[in-house]
Parts: C-alpha cells; sequence; structure tokens
C-alpha cells in the first residue's frame, strides 16, 4: 500500500528530492522501485489457457533479433541486449560528438512440469513479445485447493 505525503512549501522541488531521499525503503527491490529509479524492466503478462502457457513481455523499439529465449531445465529465459553507437564529426566547425546507449534485461520463470518444452512458439510485434508453450496432451493440471484453519 502506497503512503500518501502531502508536500507543500515555497520549494516544492527540494521538498520533493528531501522525501524521495529519507521516505524510500532503498531495501524495497520490488519491480516498483525498479521502473521508478528509470530502470528499463519489461513488464510481463502471464496466462494460462487449456491448451497452452502465454507470456507477454512489453519491450518497444527493439527488434526480434534483440531477443534471446532459451528454455532448460523448466526454467524460461528471456533476456535482450541492445547497443547503439551514434558519431558526428563535422571537420570546418572542429566538431565531433559521439553517442552510446547500451539497453539489456533478463526475466526468467519457472515452468510447470506439465508443459511441453519442445513446443514453443514466439513472435514481436507491436513491441510485445508473444511466447507460447504448449501443455502435454493428456495430463491435468493438479485441481486448486482451499485449506481450512482449525
Amino acid at each position: 500500500m502506497e503512503t500518501l505525503v502531502k508536500r507543500n512549501g515555497f520549494f516544492p522541488s527540494v521538498n520533493t528530492l528531501f522525501d524521495d531521499i529519507f521516505s524510500k525503503d532503498v531495501f524495497d527491490w520490488t519491480d516498483k522501485n525498479f521502473s521508478s529509479n528509470g530502470s528499463n524492466l519489461p513488464s510481463v503478462n502471464l496466462k494460462e489457457t487449456e491448451n497452452k502457457l502465454e507470456v507477454e513481455l512489453a519491450a518497444p523499439g527493439l527488434k526480434k533479433e534483440d531477443f534471446k529465449i532459451e528454455i532448460d531445465n523448466n526454467m524460461l529465459m528471456i533476456s535482450s541486449e541492445k547497443k547503439v553507437e551514434k558519431e558526428e564529426t563535422r571537420k570546418k566547425d572542429n566538431y565531433v560528438r559521439k553517442e552510446f546507449n547500451y539497453q539489456s534485461f533478463y526475466r526468467s520463470f519457472s515452468l510447470p512440469e506439465y508443459v511441453d518444452e519442445s513446443k514453443v512458439e514466439a513472435t514481436y510485434k507491436d513491441g510485445i513479445l508473444h511466447v507460447e508453450i504448449a501443455k502435454k496432451p493428456g495430463i491435468t493440471k493438479k485441481k486448486h485447493q482451499t485449506i481450512t484453519i482449525k
């Protein structure tokens, strides 16, 4: 649950900076803190249907060649690395501008035993990576059970 903070004062940016430094939990390493710090950890939707597991990973601005998808020992691992370097030179102005950017992420998911690791399909369209993993035929998922406390 988020804490409501009222910020007043003549210098709101100073108050915000002070509040951010002293009120954040630096030991909270959940996705929430990564994204507020500007990390590029992509959001993921997981969905299970009768015949397959579906993973949707939001990663706009990449190409399908930028992804690496692996399955090993019931672990689905999705990673990406992208390096961009750009250099601009104007000899008459004695001007050189060199920029570079590096992005990477790694996400892993434990897969249930009833998936068929040999039947995996992945597509990338409109900034969303779709991974579908088929379930083994004839194997049913254990039923959900609620335990009462005595």
